[in-house]
């Protein structure tokens, strides 16, 4: 199993923060990235929905033979996680866990805010996550559904940007909290604007690295880990792979090839 990919997916380009961190903590590993561009954002939708497209994809990503599928999707996550693991045959890894377990360890006040989508916040996925780990501690969430739009339409560095988080974050500054979690893949894209509105003194909580390195721990454990050889990546959108490449290509650093067109069985 050293030679199969690691299968990953998101609702579109915020995945591809887990992508990276996969790339350079994993290099040998080959990689399968699926964003479900057809059906972005996942966060305004129903419980239903996502996990019937979470499961379409989880499908796709087992026949292409992957040892491991990373939900690298907050609101999959929260919502069809459990679904995932009882239908799909590999293992299945998600991405509130390795965050609460970081924000847990970062806090010194106990106060930790979780910015989400409206459906990762109304699942309360993180606050259930970070008492099973502190339970002194103060979680505060506040829904962000303007976020991953702004994102997706590489909107992050202009004045909309930063008007739209400075009335979301207003109520995180109040809340005392030193620790944010960014519970949405695509928010880190949005780390310098939520930084400065914030300040020094808040530490941002990206799960990216910390879900990589849960990922490196797991595959060493159980001797799937790649030993030679550099990794490939391939690709696949529901939609529009030319502007998901496109879009890909303002927002990382990393090049990521073709992207080809895969239309989900839903």
């Amino acid at each position: 199993m050293t030679k199969q990919a690691i299968g990953v997916f998101d609702s579109g380009l915020g995945g591809l923060t887990i992508l990276s961190a996969l790339r350079r903590r994993l290099p040998k590993e080959d990689l399968i990235y699926f964003g479900d561009t057809a059906n972005v954002p996942y966060g305004s939708k129903s419980k239903d929905a996502v996990t019937r497209f979470s499961l379409a994809i989880a499908r796709f990503l087992q026949e292409q033979g992957v040892k491991l599928i990373v939900v690298a999707c907050n609101t999959a996550s929260a919502l069809a996680l459990a679904e995932l693991r009882k239908q799909i045959s590999v293992p299945v890894m998600g991405v509130i866990e390795p965050g609460a377990e970081k924000a847990v360890r970062t806090t010194r006040n106990g106060k930790i805010a979780v910015l989400g989508t409206e459906a990762t916040v109304k699942s309360r996925a993180y606050p259930k996550a970070v008492l099973k780990r502190n339970k002194q501690a103060e979680v505060f969430q506040q829904a962000c559904p303007l976020f991953v739009p702004l994102v997706e339409e590489n909107w992050a560095q202009t004045p909309a940007a930063r008007l739209t988080a400075e009335t979301y974050l207003a109520s995180v500054s109040k809340s005392g909290a030193d620790t944010v979690i960014l519970g949405c893949t695509h928010y880190p894209v949005l780390k310098p604007v939520i930084s400065r509105i914030l300040g020094k003194k808040v530490t941002l909580v990206d799960s990216a690295d910390t879900l990589a390195e849960a990922v490196q721990t797991f595959l060493t454990g159980n001797g799937q880990a790649a030993q030679t050889g550099k990794g490939k990546l391939t690709v696949f959108a529901s939609d529009d792979p030319h502007r998901f490449k496109r879009l890909a290509g303002c927002l990382l650093a990393d090049k990521i090839g073709a992207v080809r067109l895969k239309k989900l069985n839903v």
